[in-house]
């Protein structure tokens, strides 16, 4: 019985440790509003593209569950250890063509990169595009967020030659489109 018992507790131990170091994604809470906007905003920080026309002063930043209850969008949250760790949302941007909708929003903290959230984050979102029906990912980013950029035409984001929509954000200075 006492290696019966030994094995059941460390099987619980490991289902524990398992469940609590997984990552997990859903979408968007209320609660989430004040995690979220401290995560984008410290991400820009940390990259030094915290500069006007930028989320970062994007009143929006702060109300994102509010914002993506908008029909054609969505937001995911990453978890990790049961902590917010970032997120990303496809939304249908003033301005874009009617099949065309923005990958937005994409921030993870540094304990969150490199474990394969940001790329599960985009896979989710590009998914969710194209069951929406949207035809085109459009995006806007800044050459300080290197890493981003990189991961971005990994997935086929090709560069323009500028702007697309009404996003407001003019602190951004690349633009990506990827065709579905």
């Amino acid at each position: 019985w006492f290696f019966i018992t030994i094995s059941f507790l460390l099987h619980g131990v490991l289902f524990l440790y398992l469940r609590m170091n997984k990552p997990f994604i859903r979408t968007i809470r209320p609660t989430d509003n004040p995690f979220l906007s401290k995560i984008v905003k410290n991400t820009l920080a940390e990259f030094g593209a915290n500069h006007p026309g930028t989320v970062y002063y994007d009143p929006t930043t702060d109300s994102l569950f509010e914002l993506f209850q908008k029909v054609g969008s969505v937001y995911f949250v990453a978890e990790l250890n049961d902590e917010i760790v970032g997120g990303g949302g496809i939304y249908p941007t003033d301005g874009l063509p009617a099949d065309t909708c923005e990958l937005v929003k994409m921030y993870l903290l540094p304990q969150a990169r490199g474990t394969g959230l940001g790329r599960t984050l985009i896979e989710k979102c590009i998914a969710f595009a194209k069951e929406y029906g949207y035809k085109n990912v459009y995006l806007e980013t800044m050459p300080e967020l290197k890493q981003a950029l990189n991961i971005y035409a990994k997935f086929g984001f090709e560069y323009l030659k500028g702007p697309m929509g009404n996003t407001g954000h003019t602190g951004c200075s690349l633009w990506m489109l990827k065709n579905l």
